[in-house]
C-alpha cells in the first residue's frame, strides 16, 4: 500500500489556481451587478427559510412519535 496520504484536488496548484480565478471573476460580476444581486437577496432569504427547515429536521418525526418508539422498545425489552 503507499505510505503518503492523497491530497484533494482543490489543494494542487491547479485546483488553488482555479479556485482564485473563480474568486477574482465572482468579485467582478458582482461589482458590475450588484444592483440585481441585492434586489435578488429579499427572495433568497425566503427561499431560505423552507430550505432550512427541510434539512434541519431531516430524519426528525416528532416528539409524540419519538416517544411513542421509545416506550415501544422498553416493552419489547421486558
Amino acid at each position: 500500500m503507499h505510505d503518503h496520504a492523497e491530497s484533494s484536488w482543490w489543494r494542487s496548484r491547479t485546483g488553488i489556481a482555479v479556485i482564485g480565478l473563480g474568486l477574482i471573476a465572482a468579485f467582478y460580476v458582482l461589482r458590475e451587478h450588484y444592483a440585481h444581486v441585492f434586489g435578488v437577496l429579499p427572495y433568497l432569504l425566503l427561499l431560505a427559510c423552507p430550505l432550512m427547515h427541510l434539512f434541519m429536521h431531516h430524519g426528525r418525526v416528532g416528539h409524540e412519535a419519538g416517544d411513542e418508539a421509545r416506550s415501544r422498545a422498553q416493552r419489547g425489552r421486558s
